[in-house]
C-alpha cells in the first residue's frame, strides 16, 4: 500500500476552495462596511454601490442586464424559487398551464420542488436519459402541449458530468409549448462552459458560488424579463422583490469576482484540468480492472470522471480513500443506516449493483498533477485491497 497521502481533494463539483482573489474582495465588507444596503447613509451607500457592481459583473458573465440577476442563498434557493415560482405565476394568469417536465437526472433540488408542485396538483413529467446519461429529447418533445408551463432541464449532470442538450431543449418549447418557461440549473457549467452562450435561450439560469471559487451559501438566479415568479420568500422589495431579506454584501462580492476570474481563465483551465482528467482516466483503465467510465460517449465537461468499479462496494471504496487521504464521493444516499443507489445512476437505466459500485473524482482550478499521480498510486491499490477481503 503507498503511503497516505496528505490531502488529494478530488470533490470539487461538491465544493470548491474559494479563489484568493474572492477571499480578498470579500474581506473588507466583513470587516468595514457594516452599512444595510436598503440603508440611506453613507455606509448604506458603500455597500450599496458594492451589490450593484457585483450585479453587473454577474449580469456581464452571464449575458444577461443586470436588473436580471436576483441574488440567492444557492443553488438549492435559485432552482426552487425557478420551478414553484413560475409554476405557480403561471396557474395564477391560467389555470389551464398545470404541466411541468423535467427528467429524471436532475439534482434533488429540482426533483425536490417538482415533487412539491405535484402534491399541489401540478401534473409533473419525469423525462428518461439514455445510457449515456444524456436527455431524451425525443421523449421530451413528445409531452409538450398548450399545458406545459414549466420546463427544468440542467446544463451539466452533477454526478457524471454530462452536458445536457439545453439549447436545442430551449427551441423545442419555443416551438411546441411557447406559453412555457425554461429553467436550467447551470451550477456545474460557469467553470467549464461559457453562459452567455449555454443559456441565452432559457429563462431562468441557476448558478451557485461554491462551485467556481466562490464561498458557500451565495448564488444567483437569472430572470429575464418578461418572466413571472411568485417568490418563495416574502417580506421586503429586496431582489425585484422576488428574494427578500438584506443581502449577504461579502459573499455577492465573492461570487461576482470568482465568477469574472473564472470567466477570464476558464479556456486555459479546462484545458489544463481536461489533460489531467483524461490522464486519471486512462491510469485507472490501466491499472484497475474491471473499472469502465460513465456517460463515457457523450460530451462531458473536463472536471468529472464518473466510473464503476467493479465488485466494489462505492462507500466502501470512498471511506478507505478517505483513509489515505484522497477525497472522492458518489451519488449514493444514506437513509436510516441503508444506502441507496444514485437515483441519476439508475435513471440511465445501470443496474442497482454497478450504481452502488460507482464513484466521482472531480478536479477543479486548484488541482495538480501531484493529485493525480497520487490517486493513480493509491486508488488501484485500495481498489485490489477491497477485492481481496
Amino acid at each position: 500500500m503507498p503511503d497516505r497521502a496528505d490531502h488529494v481533494y478530488l470533490d470539487h463539483a461538491a465544493s470548491t476552495p474559494m479563489r484568493p482573489e474572492a477571499i480578498a474582495a470579500m474581506a473588507p465588507f466583513l470587516a468595514d462596511h457594516p452599512g444595510n444596503p436598503s440603508g440611506g447613509h453613507g455606509a448604506a451607500r458603500a455597500t450599496k454601490t458594492a451589490l450593484e457592481e457585483a450585479r453587473e459583473t454577474v449580469a456581464a458573465v452571464c449575458g444577461c442586464r443586470p436588473h436580471e440577476v436576483v441574488f440567492t442563498g444557492g443553488g438549492s434557493e435559485g432552482d426552487n424559487l425557478a420551478i414553484k415560482g413560475a409554476a405557480w405565476a403561471a396557474r395564477a394568469n391560467d389555470p389551464t398551464l398545470d404541466s411541468v417536465v423535467t427528467s429524471g437526472i436532475e439534482h434533488k433540488a429540482v426533483l425536490g420542488a417538482c415533487d412539491r408542485l405535484e402534491r399541489e396538483g401540478f401534473r409533473v413529467v419525469r423525462v428518461p436519459a439514455n445510457g449515456d446519461g444524456v436527455v431524451d429529447v425525443d421523449a421530451l418533445a413528445g409531452v409538450l402541449d398548450e399545458h406545459t408551463a414549466v420546463v427544468s432541464v440542467m446544463l451539466v449532470n452533477n454526478e457524471t458530468g454530462v452536458r445536457q442538450p439545453v439549447e436545442e431543449i430551449a427551441r423545442l418549447v419555443r416551438d411546441r409549448a411557447p406559453r412555457a418557461v425554461v429553467h436550467t440549473d447551470a451550477v456545474q457549467a460557469p467553470q467549464w462552459l461559457d453562459l452567455a452562450a449555454a443559456t441565452a435561450d432559457v429563462s431562468l439560469v441557476a448558478i451557485s458560488g461554491h462551485k467556481f471559487g466562490g464561498p458557500k451559501g451565495v448564488g444567483a438566479l437569472i430572470v429575464r424579463d418578461g418572466t413571472e415568479l411568485v417568490p418563495l420568500v416574502e417580506g421586503g422589495g429586496h431582489e425585484r422583490g422576488l428574494r427578500a431579506g438584506t443581502q449577504n454584501v461579502p459573499g455577492i462580492v465573492a461570487i461576482a469576482t470568482a465568477l469574472l476570474v473564472t470567466h477570464r481563465r476558464r479556456a486555459d483551465e479546462t484545458a489544463r484540468i481536461a489533460t489531467l482528467r483524461d490522464e486519471l482516466e486512462a491510469g485507472l483503465a490501466a491499472q484497475v480492472s474491471g473499472f469502465s467510465v460513465n456517460g463515457a460517449s457523450a460530451s462531458r465537461v473536463a472536471g468529472i470522471l464518473h466510473g464503476t468499479f467493479d465488485g466494489v462496494e462505492a462507500e466502501t471504496l470512498l471511506l478507505a480513500l478517505d483513509q489515505q487521504g484522497v477525497m472522492a464521493a458518489s451519488g449514493s444516499a444514506c437513509s436510516s443506516g441503508a444506502v441507496d443507489p444514485s437515483h441519476v445512476l439508475l435513471a440511465m437505466g445501470m443496474p442497482r449493483e454497478r450504481a452502488l459500485s460507482s464513484v466521482r473524482f472531480s478536479l477543479g482550478y486548484a488541482s495538480t498533477r501531484a493529485d493525480v499521480d497520487a490517486a493513480l498510486a493509491i486508488v488501484p491499490e485500495v481498489v485490489a485491497k477491497l477485492r481481496i477481503t
